[in-house]
Formats: C-alpha cells, sequence, structure tokens
C-alpha cells in the first residue's frame, strides 16, 4: 500500500511539472542559456550538466522512490514570482558566505532557471540534500574550506551519485577518471569509488583545497574544478595575466563561462526557494547504517536470499560496486548495511558466501584443457604442403642430373653416330619423364605451381642439354686427336657433322620446349565470349581485371569489339 501511494502522489506531483516544463521549452534550449548585453548581442552559454537532467530520472532512483514524496501540505502556487534586480542583488549580499556572490544578468539567467523551468527538479535537491548534505559539510570541514561549496554537486550531478557525463565523469562530484585516480579513488571493472559519496566528497575537498593553494581565488577554484587548470591557465594568459575570474570570462570554454553563474544561481535558490514558490519534498530518513568487512567475493543476491535485504537498497547503500559484487577478496572491502542487519550479517557470513556460489559468482579458478580430440591447424597443413612441393622439386632435379651424367658417359664412349642416337634417345626418354611427372603433379597441385614446376624443368633441360653438347663435343675432338695422321681429315668432318647434328637436336628441342611452354600457356588461358552490347569495362569488371591487360592479352588498340568473339582474360 505504502509504495502504492508512493507512485501515486510521485505522479500527482510530476503532473504540474510536465506542464511548466512545456511552457519553458518553447523559449528555452535545455543545454544552453542565451544572454543579450547591453549592446543587444546575443551570447549561448553551455548550462552545466547537473542542470540537463530530466525529473523522471532524479525521481527513478531508489532513494527518492523509497524515502522521498511530495508535501501535500504546501499549498505555493506553482508559479514563479517576479522580482526586481535590487531584491537579488540584497539577498545575494546578505548570503553567509565566504566567497563573493556578484549579481549580473548571467546570473540572472540561471536564477530564472532555476526558480521557473527547474523549479520541480530544485524540489527533489532540496529533499535529497538531507541525505548527502551532512556529508559533504563534514569532508569540507576537514579540509577547513568554505561551507557554500557543498552546493557544487547540486550543478555538477543533480545530486544523483550515479551520474555519469557526456565525458565519463561519474559520481555526486563528477569526477573524470585521471582525476579520481590521482586522489585515492579506485576505479576498475567491479569497483568505481567515484559513485561512493563519502570517499568521493572527501576525495574532492582535497582537489578543492589544492586548487585553492594554487590560485587563492575562489572563482578561479571553480572554474578550474570545471575545466581543469590547463585551460584556465590560457585563458590567464590570453587575458594578460589577469586573475578576476570575470575579466578572463571571454577567454572560457563555453561551459566554464557558465559554470560560476550556474553556482552562484545554485547557492541563491537553495536559500531563497521559499521565496520562489518551491516546495522541497519531504524526506524519511533511511535507517541506520553501518559497515562490515568482508573478506570474499559475494554477490548482492546471496546476502539477500541469506538476510532478506532487497538488491535494489543495497545498491542503493554500495553506490561503488558496479555488478553488484563486493569483491573482498582482491583486498577487504567495507560493505554498508542497516544497523539492523550486521549482526545477521557476521552470524551467517559462511553461509552466505556459499549461498549459490557457483551460480552468482561464475568466474573459474582452475580449468581442464581437453587434450583427447585431434586438432587442426591450417598453418602446419600449409608448411607440410609446401614441403612436399620442395621435395617434389629436388626429386625433379636429382632426376635431371642423373639423366645428364648417364648420357654425358655415355657419349665419352661412344663413336659420333652412336652418340646421335644417344641423344635422340635420351630427348624421348626425358620427354616421357617430363611427361610422367607433369601427370603425377597435376593431381596433387594447382595449376599456377604446375605452370611454374614446369617452366623451372624446361630450362634446366635446355641447359643440360648444351652442356652435355658441349661436353660431347670436347670428347670427339680429343678422341679425333690421338687417331692417326691419315685419319685427321675424316675425323675432322665427322666433328663438324656431329657439332651440325647436336645444334640442330638442341634447336630442335629448344623449339619444342617453346612450343610446349606456348601449349600450356594456352592451356591456362581463360576466354570469355563477347556478348550484344558488351564494352571492355563491363567485360573487365565482371571477371576482376582490368581493362588494360583485356588490351594487352587481346592486341586491342582501340575500344571496339565485335560480338561473338572470345577475349582472353588472363
Amino acid at each position: 500500500m505504502k509504495k502504492l501511494y508512493l507512485l501515486l502522489v510521485t505522479a500527482l506531483f510530476a503532473a504540474p511539472l510536465t506542464m511548466a516544463g512545456q511552457e519553458d521549452n518553447d523559449d528555452h534550449d535545455d543545454d544552453v542559456i542565451t544572454v543579450t548585453d547591453e549592446h543587444g548581442k546575443k551570447e549561448e552559454l553551455d548550462v552545466p550538466e547537473g542542470m540537463t537532467y530530466s525529473l523522471d530520472s532524479l525521481l527513478s532512483q531508489y532513494n527518492a522512490k523509497m524515502y522521498l514524496q511530495p508535501d501535500t501540505t504546501c499549498h505555493f502556487k506553482d508559479e514563479n514570482p517576479y522580482y526586481d534586480k535590487e531584491v537579488y542583488i540584497e539577498r545575494l549580499r546578505r548570503m553567509p558566505t565566504i566567497m563573493e556572490m556578484p549579481y549580473n544578468d548571467i546570473v540572472q539567467k540561471f536564477i530564472d532557471r532555476y526558480s521557473g523551468q527547474l523549479r520541480h527538479s530544485v524540489s527533489y535537491m532540496l529533499g535529497a540534500s538531507n541525505f548527502y548534505m551532512p556529508i559533504f559539510e563534514q569532508a569540507l570541514e576537514t579540509y577547513n574550506l568554505p561551507l557554500e561549496l557543498k552546493y557544487l554537486p547540486v550543478i555538477e550531478s543533480a545530486l544523483n551519485p550515479k551520474a555519469v557525463s557526456r565525458v565519463g565523469a561519474t559520481g555526486l562530484w563528477q569526477f573524470m577518471l585521471s582525476t579520481g585516480k590521482r586522489y585515492g579513488l579506485e576505479v576498475n571493472s567491479l569497483v568505481d569509488e567515484r559513485r561512493d559519496p563519502v570517499k568521493a566528497s572527501f576525495a574532492a575537498a582535497h582537489y578543492l583545497s589544492d586548487l585553492y593553494k594554487i590560485y587563492g581565488d575562489w572563482n578561479l577554484v571553480i572554474a578550474a574544478y570545471n575545466c581543469g587548470p590547463q585551460k584556465l591557465n590560457k585563458a590567464i594568459h590570453r587575458a594578460k595575466g589577469s586573475t578576476d575570474y570575470w575579466e578572463i570570462y571571454p577567454y572560457l570554454p563555453r561551459e566554464t563561462r557558465g559554470y560560476v553563474p550556474a553556482f552562484i544561481a545554485a547557492n541563491y535558490i537553495m536559500t531563497y526557494y521559499c521565496d520562489h514558490n518551491i516546495c522541497p519534498m519531504l524526506t524519511q530518513l533511511p535507517a541506520k547504517s553501518d559497515t562490515v568487512v568482508v573478506n570474499q567475493d559475494v554477490h548482492f543476491e546471496q546476502i539477500s536470499a541469506i538476510l532478506g535485504i532487497s538488491t535494489d537498497e543495497l545498491a542503493a547503500l554500495n553506490p561503488q560496486y558496479r555488478h553488484s559484487i563486493v569483491n573482498g577478496l582482491t583486498e577487504p572491502r567495507a560493505l554498508r548495511l542497516p544497523a539492523s542487519l550486521i549482526g545477521p550479517f557476521i552470524d551467517h557470513e559462511d553461509s552466505i558466501y556459499h549461498y549459490k556460489a557457483d551460480e552468482y559468482l561464475q568466474k573459474r579458478s582452475v580449468v581442464d584443457v581437453d587434450t583427447h580430440r585431434s586438432s587442426y591447424s591450417r598453418s602446419k597443413s600449409r608448411r607440410s604442403r609446401r614441403n612436399r612441393n620442395m621435395n617434389d622439386d629436388s626429386q625433379d632435379a636429382t632426376t635431371d642430373l642423373s639423366s645428364s651424367s648417364s648420357s654425358e658417359s655415355s657419349d665419352s664412349s661412344d663413336t659420333s653416330s652412336s652418340s646421335e642416337s644417344s641423344d635422340s634417345s635420351e630427348s624421348r626418354e626425358y620427354s616421357e619423364n617430363t611427361e610422367t611427372t607433369e601427370r603425377t603433379e597435376e593431381s596433387d597441385s594447382s595449376s599456377s605451381t604446375r605452370s611454374s614446376r614446369h617452366t623451372r624443368r624446361s630450362r634446366r633441360s635446355a641447359s643440360h642439354s648444351k652442356s652435355s653438347n658441349r661436353s660431347k663435343a670436347t670428347d670427339q675432338s680429343d678422341s679425333s686427336n690421338n687417331t692417326k695422321s691419315n685419319s685427321r681429315s675424316k675425323s675432322s668432318s665427322r666433328s663438324k657433322s656431329s657439332n651440325n647434328s647436336s645444334k640442330s637436336d638442341s634447336s630442335s628441342r629448344s623449339k619444342k620446349n617453346k612450343k610446349q611452354k606456348k601449349d600450356d600457356q594456352n592451356d591456362n588461358t581463360t576466354s570469355v565470349k563477347i556478348r550484344k552490347g558488351d564494352t571492355l569495362s563491363e567485360i573487365a569488371e565482371r571477371n576482376h581485371t582490368t581493362v588494360k591487360k583485356l588490351k594487352q592479352l587481346n592486341g586491342i588498340k582501340g575500344s571496339t569489339i565485335q560480338q561473338g568473339k572470345k577475349l582472353k582474360i588472363n
């Protein structure tokens, strides 16, 4: 019944917001505030990201749903009254602050945004401030900082501990990752302490304290907190060393130009909300909480099942745990629970750790490797195929060399006529061996590998033939020198005829090899038939080649082709 009541009241509360927001959206952009100076020149300022969150997103948080509700006894009219400029100046002057709170047209624009379009978000933040302001004040007091800095999270995150900006700044204080780690906030896959209200508040106070030591001016400190010291230093340099925020204002980034005015407006509206008919949401403070140290990994579901607390409440109490896992095994971690559940957690700690641990904590510590199944390695298969091809080539080379050697020995012992018949016999034998080898290789290797091997064999064959012929001519010449003088002329003529015969054989083998190479090329050539309306570019595109290559293969000089003819494409 209580939840149903809260839903109904929230719906009633949100209805006027929708109407008011609709009216304001006709004149305003949610992300920009337009300021017109005395010369009529318009300037657009980016509003801080905390001023862009919708009320629905703020009310969807667990704390808002469980502990905040509209004040039905507040009878203010839901409208923003008009005040003269002097009234705003006087109210800002009366505020109990160390930091200066000056008035100008830009500050007025941001006050109007908070008191008008964002008035119901202000109502939520006034209620949520009861959760967080004591933490902020304690952290600021620890570092002896002005307490008005507690309203920085109002413009940074609208008091949403899980807020994440478009550039990744996270948490109530919107820490960037590098800055958070520099100030001791742990961030990893399971933990993001930028979301921890307590740790982030003390880290922010430490950071603000360091910035004040550098600049000595709180307006510059706030500007540096927004855009970073490097950009602020550039603006100071462009302003010729001025350290007055309002003098370096034109040189700052667009959002930072509106950041200090938004901070002043936030202090104003959180102080004078009643004068603008804004009713704070009523806050029912949650039960007192406490922490317990966890030294094992534990999931929120395990705690919920044993202690009877909802995972949503656990997440609200421990927003720093990103995936509902407290990784106490990495190092001891603090788990925040309602004070009434601290004792039961300690009593049932072992039961909590072991409850469905395999289901909620699925990271395995040890795994077995399945070595019984055969594995396939593509790279190994390629390597073995490459080695087989290399072995085939070496065998072919050995065969060619042995054939050449046997031919040389035969030529040195035989006469010139037997030398000629041996040559023709060797040629036929080599041709047969070559054809047999090629047929075997065609069944084992690709066409491109076959062509390259045949080319290498042809070259080796021609080389061995020439070497053999030179050897034969030398042997025959030596033999003729050892014969009788009356047979010298006869041997000489025989040697000449042998040389001529060798040359003719070599020439015929060369022609045969060229013809065979040409036949192989013709076998590997692919042709296509020209269809009606085809052009060279279309044919080239269809067959994944180029027009230039088609012209070279087919001897085409122009661009005219005839239907029905065949074109070589490779």
